[in-house]
């Protein structure tokens, strides 16, 4: 994965490792999301506030499997690990670092056992595919571990990785009362476009950092993109790799609007691609933006199962997938020309996604209604201050915002939200917010 910098880590992520390191409650924590977004690389950094670290890797030390086999003691488990790597396991001086976990079940449910014997024991694992291997656990053994989730680097912390500290500072005194200058807005704008192109893989905005060529960054998106598509083969038990591949595409094809089966593959059934949808969701490479009715919270309790919109996890490897002109996307005065693929909108979700609760599961909502006589849709509804906020994404700076004032009528809303390419303002009693700013926005 190559060694990115401390700048790469969520600032959220590095807080709740802290929190847990002290906390008398703590349970083995499992770090859970994508292949690649840094687990292991947060983890080690994260090791180093630790006088030993015990790094197990169990897609490499094979041999070591055969520890977990029989009884699931930690304590003699611990002993042999000890002595195996010439790590000493002492309670609260070392960190056990348990990655790619998901290779040997055992140890995944062995983990459970260390709460109740080895309580003052520090131990976090991570795997790539690790929500398969958890559906294998009963629930009791998943209740007795924590989560903490990872996504990709954000926009607010590739503007700090890039060295623009201060256009952050900037853009974090910035609000709808206050716009920013014209020259940081316009250089975040062009930050953002970059933002774009490459997305928030680690290994991907470290290129970035130490070169600045962004051909190199779609090359190592393709290759991020064949790391997946490989994994595709270790669920072959489930559905193909040829099918999986194919949805992986028309995700990113359909984005912005609701997922139809029948668009991947109008000679198959819907089960199969629906297994695929819920496989490439479950691995975090995909994630659904649920239809809710929105006419109070919380917005989970109102969905509409059969109803969503599908978008990959990381806006570098929509464009990649897609195929999007960079030069275009670099000059174009406004997004439309490379917005086919509704990418301010995955953008926009990737950016709500991040700054959600990192120990729990992130959910996605949007509204719709299908009328002859009025068809209306919100891009995104979210929550803020607990109350609901709609945000209607716009590519440019103009477009129609009749969907958004309906939906805020019919809900009696004070405010909403359009995210465009335009400075911070108001309109009435939409607060005008740039796409760049949406996740300063919804984490304040």
């Amino acid at each position: 994965m190559g060694c990115f910098g401390t700048e790469l880590i969520s600032r959220d992520t590095i807080n709740e490792l802290e929190t847990w390191k002290v906390s008398p409650r703590r349970k083995p924590l499992l770090l859970r999301g994508a292949r690649q977004v840094g687990k292991t690389f947060a983890v080690r950094r994260f090791g180093e506030t630790y006088s030993l670290l015990l790094e197990v890797n169990f897609e490499e030390s094979r041999d070591i499997h055969q520890f977990f086999e029989g009884s699931l003691d930690p304590i003699p488990i611990c002993e042999k690990l000890a002595n195996y790597f010439g790590v000493k396991i002492l309670a609260g001086e070392t960190l056990v670092f348990f990655d790619e976990i998901q290779a040997c079940p055992n140890a995944l449910s062995a983990l459970r056992f260390f709460r109740e014997k080895m309580p003052e024991l520090h131990v976090i694992a991570a795997g790539s595919l690790l929500e398969f291997a958890l559906e294998e656990i009963p629930a009791q053994g998943v209740g007795r571990l924590s989560s903490l989730y990872m996504y990709p680097v954000t926009f607010d912390e590739f503007l700090k990785a890039i060295g623009e500290t201060g256009s952050w500072e900037m853009l974090q005194k910035a609000s709808p009362e206050k716009p920013l200058d014209m020259a940081f807005h316009r250089r975040l704008i062009d930050a953002f476009r970059t933002y774009l192109i490459i997305g928030g893989m680690p290994e991907v905005v470290q290129a970035y950092c130490d070169r600045r060529d962004l051909r190199e960054c779609q090359e190592i998106l393709s290759d991020l993109l064949v790391t997946f598509r490989d994994d595709f083969a270790k669920y072959k038990a489930k559905t193909s790799a040829l099918l999986l591949n194919e949805v992986l595409q028309s995700i990113c094809h359909q984005s912005g609007g609701k997922f139809k089966y029948s668009s991947v593959d109008r000679a198959l059934a819907a089960k199969p691609i629906r297994d695929a949808v819920e496989l490439l969701v479950l691995a975090g490479i995909a994630r659904k933006v649920y239809h809710t009715d929105a006419r109070g919270l919380p917005l989970g309790a109102q969905v509409n199962p059969k109803r969503f919109k599908v978008m990959i996890m990381d806006v570098g490897l929509h464009q990649r997938i897609l195929g999007l002109d960079m030069s275009k996307m670099m000059t174009a005065r406004s997004l439309d020309v490379v917005n086919k693929g509704s990418i301010a909108e995955v953008f926009v979700g990737q950016e709500l996604v991040a700054v959600q609760s990192n120990r729990e599961p992130a959910n996605l909502y949007y509204w719709h209604r299908e009328a002859r006589s009025s068809n209306a849709e919100v891009d995104y509804v979210c929550v803020k201050d607990e109350a609901l906020v709609p945000v209607e994404v716009k590519a440019g700076g103009s477009g129609s915002m009749q969907s958004i004032r309906l939906f805020m009528t019919e809900r009696n809303l004070e405010k909403g939200v359009r995210a465009s390419l335009e400075n911070f303002g108001a309109l009435r009693d939409l607060d005008i917010i740039p796409l760049y700013a949406v996740g300063s926005h919804f984490s304040g």
